[in-house]
């Protein structure tokens, strides 16, 4: 039992110096990109692309339009790659900087009013979940090749 305790705690440290490790990474005051991906279970890709158009993606809109983000793309592979590889969609969102990328931030109040009808959005972003076989996030920085 012990050892379980210790585990925890290393787990809720770890997991609380995640945030922090992203953002002493990025240069500070400087937009913070962060590739979002997504696999979706075959023959789901289509439904989860509606899904996401219609419930998430004019969610991030509103919050390019409060100035949280910068710009929000997708992009999707034109060939096939191996299943261990295979992603359908990444979603690139350029935020302000890391610190907004990072910081706590409610958006039910947005989910609220740009989805009146909760009770179908809730189960819409359920569906969109559940055809998913993997989702994973990736913070990225550029790399300049003419620096010495």
């Amino acid at each position: 039992m012990k050892s379980m305790v210790q585990w925890l705690v290393v787990f809720v440290f770890l997991a609380g110096t995640a945030a922090p490790a992203a953002m002493a990474q990025a240069e500070p005051g400087q937009p913070f990109v962060v590739e979002y991906y997504y696999k979706t279970k075959w023959g789901h890709a289509d439904e989860f692309l509606r899904l996401f158009k219609k419930n998430h993606y004019p969610l991030l809109k509103k919050e390019v339009a409060m100035g949280r983000m910068l710009k929000v793309w997708i992009d999707q592979p034109r060939y096939h790659t191996t299943e261990d590889g295979r992603w359908d969609y990444r979603v690139t969102i350029v935020f302000k900087n890391a610190t907004v990328a990072n910081e706590p931030f409610d958006e039910d109040a947005l989910k609220k009013q740009l989805f009146p009808d909760q009770e179908t959005y809730q189960r819409e972003e359920q569906r969109r979940f559940e055809i998913l076989d993997a989702h994973w996030d990736l913070p990225v920085k550029g790399t300049d090749l003419d620096a010495k």
